[in-house]
């Protein structure tokens, strides 16, 4: 009986040192440290980023994520991939979590100012942008989104202090210089203009927006064979428009109507926006205005009177791009 009492014993007291063992096992992997995020792993989510390999930066973030790093600046990396690929709701959430680590803060003010922008919330955006560049005077493309929100309200001074950070910011980016001209135009600036559209493209060739606003600056100037001159075949019709557009903001309607006209004969299609501002030009000479103020030179969709310019502005998403 004491015999079996001391197997019971024994059993009982081998138990309950391979719970301890277990327990202590489990107390050292819980004190394992979390996966952190090596320089290498943000070099190359930072490069594919810029390099605009979008792809190969959403495979490394989520690599990432999936092996348990929590890093709070792969939130600032998923807001930027989201914004650059054209989904600001999503680049939002990201870059308020990102909020969160004090060392970049002004960095996901940024992104949150310009997301808020992007969604049509541009009151909710300026008060971001303003404190981002309250935390960073350095953050160009929140000074950047800043000018393109004093452009809309018609604020130039504020617009011009604007640009002038974003272009220091930036060792002179070719889209500040883009948006800086065409706060010019929409001020009826043009010569002003033309410099700025050609100093962005002197530094970016490829930057469509800069050589579609170059275009219709030169056509403000009353310099049509300028504005059209070197248009492929495809953009005859588009370019037709803007510089019949500009010669019609000008209350120069002999060649408006010309040009406006050759450009709804060119287009493959019904080119409604040229249809449009053919209708509006007859409206304005029927009245005799001169040289009308009513017009607005801005890039409206649908088929309605103004220039055909698909994208006058940018706020570009957080890169080494400029």
């Amino acid at each position: 009986m004491r015999s079996n009492r001391r197997h019971v014993r024994d059993a009982l007291l081998v138990m309950a040192a391979a719970l301890c063992l277990g327990e202590s096992a489990l107390a050292r992997e819980s004190k394992s440290p979390a996966p952190t995020l090596s320089s290498a792993t943000l070099s190359d989510l930072q490069a594919a980023f810029d390099e605009h390999r979008y792809g190969d930066a959403q495979r490394l973030l989520s690599q990432a994520v999936d092996a348990g790093v929590k890093d709070l600046r792969l939130a600032l990396i998923e807001g930027d991939l989201n914004m650059a690929q054209g989904r600001p709701a999503e680049a939002l959430a990201a870059y308020r979590r990102a909020d969160a680590d004090r060392t970049q803060r002004a960095r996901a003010l940024e992104g949150e100012g310009v997301a808020l922008t992007a969604l049509g919330r541009p009151d909710e955006g300026l008060k971001v942008l303003k404190a981002a560049v309250a935390a960073d005077p350095t953050c160009w493309r929140a000074w950047n989104a800043l000018g393109v929100q004093y452009d809309a309200k018609g604020e130039w001074s504020s617009a011009d202090e604007a640009y002038f950070h974003a272009l220091a910011g930036s060792g002179a980016s070719a889209v500040v210089y883009n948006n800086r001209g065409y706060s010019h135009l929409l001020r009826r600036q043009w010569t002003e203009a033309v410099a700025d559209f050609v100093s962005a493209l002197r530094l970016r060739p490829d930057l469509g927006e800069a050589r579609t606003n170059l275009r219709l600056a030169l056509a403000l100037k009353g310099d049509y064979p300028a504005a059209l001159k070197g248009a492929g075949v495809e953009d005859d019709a588009r370019l037709l428009n803007n510089a019949g557009f500009a010669a019609m903001l000008s209350g120069d309607y002999d060649h408006a109507r010309d040009m406006l006209s050759r450009a709804v004969t060119l287009h493959s299609t019904y080119y409604g926006r040229a249809a449009e501002n053919l209708r509006t030009l007859s409206t304005l000479k029927a009245s005799h205005d001169p040289q009308p103020s009513t017009l607005e030179l801005s890039d409206r969709g649908g088929a309605r009177s103004g220039p055909d310019l698909g994208g006058v502005q940018r706020l570009p998403p957080p890169s080494n791009s400029k």
